[in-house]
Parts: structure tokens; C-alpha cells; sequence
């Protein structure tokens, strides 16, 4: 199944710097998987939290689905991620310790059809860790240009 839903946070990788990657199945209803298919998904503001045990992902914007009946879903309600237990443990006790933080980095459609939510650990980058950031892309770049150029 050759799926071109790949919704990416690149404002997470602008702001974190990231340590650790996990995917995550979602717990979705009604209308919610369509209007992701659509592609009409924002994760711009998404960050995770524990609560009881259990990870969830707030802030991620799933829009309504416009051919939707009484059955729509509320666009910002806060959604279960679902992991092993031993990933959950180990996510809440990095989280904890070292005071990294759990972002939504990429939301995608498996092989098998299924919502699947990419989450990174992360720490937060300082302002001059994003100004060298960007300093080393702009390099890259010319240096690849003048690649192109020989």
C-alpha cells in the first residue's frame, strides 16, 4: 500500500534537539482516520504527557471531516498513544530525570493501514544552538551547490 500521508513537525526540529525516536499506535474516533488520509492534520503545537499510566498527545489538530454526520470527532481533544508497557516505562523515567520532554515528530499511515504517531525525546535547543544550526545547513548547502556546479 503505497500511502503518501507523512505529516511532519519541523518546528520541533527547529526548537529540540532529539535523542531518542519511538512509534506510537493512535487511538482515534469516528471520522478522525479520514480526515487524516486527507491529510488535514497540524502538529505544529503537539507535545505528549503522562496521565495515569498511560501517554497522550495533546494539541495535535485533527480537522472535521466535511462529509461527516452527527458522528464528527472534537479537532483537539487529547488522543491515547499506545505502547508497550516496558516504553512507557522507560519514556516517564527519562522524562523525570533529566528533564527531557516528549514531542509528536511525524504522523504517517503503516503498511497495514493503521494512524502511526513518531515521538521523539528531546531536549529543548538554546537560541544560539539554533543559530548554529542554521549556520551549519547554509554551508551544507552551498558546499553542495558548488558540487553541482563542477
Amino acid at each position: 500500500m503505497g500511502n503518501a500521508i507523512n505529516i511532519r513537525n519541523k518546528k520541533a526540529y527547529h526548537d529540540y534537539e532529539i535523542m531518542e525516536k519511538f512509534v506510537a499506535g493512535i487511538q482515534l474516533q469516528g471520522t478522525e482516520i479520514k480526515s487524516i488520509r486527507m491529510g488535514k492534520v497540524s502538529l505544529g503545537e503537539s507535545y505528549c504527557s503522562f496521565e495515569n499510566k498511560e501517554l497522550y498527545v495533546r494539541g495535535m489538530q485533527i480537522a472535521d471531516y466535511a462529509w461527516g454526520s452527527f458522528n464528527k470527532h472534537e479537532p483537539g481533544r487529547d488522543r491515547k498513544l499506545l505502547m508497550t508497557r516496558n516504553e512507557l516505562k522507560k519514556l516517564k523515567r527519562k522524562t523525570r530525570e533529566s528533564g527531557l520532554t516528549i514531542v509528536a515528530l511525524k504522523l504517517f499511515i503503516s503498511n497495514s493501514g493503521y494512524a502511526k504517531l513518531e515521538i521523539g525525546l528531546a531536549r529543548g535547543k538554546r537560541e544560539y544552538d539554533k543559530r548554529e544550526t542554521i549556520k551549519r545547513k547554509d554551508t551544507q548547502r552551498q558546499m553542495d551547490r558548488l558540487q553541482k556546479i563542477k
